[in-house]
């Protein structure tokens, strides 16, 4: 049962951007962003958590006890080929939510916003940091990672979140749903990740192009969408 407990050192301020929808907004003062990251970054407890599993790609089933059949076209495409599977969570924890549900409630809306956006930026980075760690652990076993992928995107139904709550063992950090299905903490993720072994006489197993993050989500009216370099024209 790894946990991950590493602090964040920076947030990264034009992540925080875009989260909050300004990346057309030319003249916005970059001060006020710089101090919503820092804030973030002193009120949060980052903290992760990961379980691998034997995996099934033809039945799309994770084999735990009791089994999880993942559910969706989409998500089984994107983990065909995996033997093994990752489930991790990760939260940055209830502070800063609580901060900016209170600069709300005083009427400080741009800086509710703001704080909002570098918490987001935070909860990012983490699991960003937790597949560093993880790839070389995997890598030193022989194999390649997918693309983390959670409910939610696609055609995976967040209904499945309970399971990648109890697979991941999230409640172990603190991590639990509303009857909505929503993360608690709010500013908490959980994923999965596919596991394939590298084999060096068949590269194109492991060379194949999967879309991700912004690139695999249909909204493509979204403010926080990332462009891609064609679109800066």
């Amino acid at each position: 049962m790894p946990v991950y407990n590493a602090p964040l050192l920076r947030i990264d301020s034009q992540e925080t951007r875009r989260y909050a929808g300004l990346m057309k907004a030319k003249d916005f003062d970059e001060t006020k962003i710089a101090d919503a990251c820092q804030e973030a970054r002193l009120l949060a407890t980052p903290r992760g958590i990961w379980q691998v599993y034997d995996y099934d790609c033809q039945r799309q089933e994770i084999k735990a006890d009791p089994p999880c059949i993942i559910e969706g076209k989409k998500i089984g495409a994107h983990l065909a080929g995996c033997d093994k599977v990752i489930l991790l969570a990760a939260t940055v924890g209830e502070a800063i939510e609580e901060t900016v549900t209170a600069q709300f409630a005083a009427g400080e809306y741009a800086a509710s916003v703001l704080l909002d956006a570098a918490a987001t930026t935070a909860v990012e980075q983490l699991a960003d940091a937790m597949e560093k760690a993880i790839k070389p652990k995997a890598a030193a076993k022989g194999y390649g990672m997918r693309w983390r992928f959670s409910p939610g995107y696609g055609d995976w139904p967040i209904e499945q979140q309970p399971e990648l709550i109890r697979l991941s063992q999230a409640a172990d950090i603190g991590i639990s749903l509303s009857s909505s299905m929503m993360l608690v903490p709010r500013k908490s993720i959980t994923a999965i990740i596919g596991l394939y072994k590298e084999d060096k006489s068949t590269p194109a197993a492991s060379t194949v192009k999967h879309a991700k993050g912004c690139a695999a989500c249909h909204k493509v009216d979204c403010p926080a969408r990332k462009i891609p370099p064609e679109e800066h024209i």
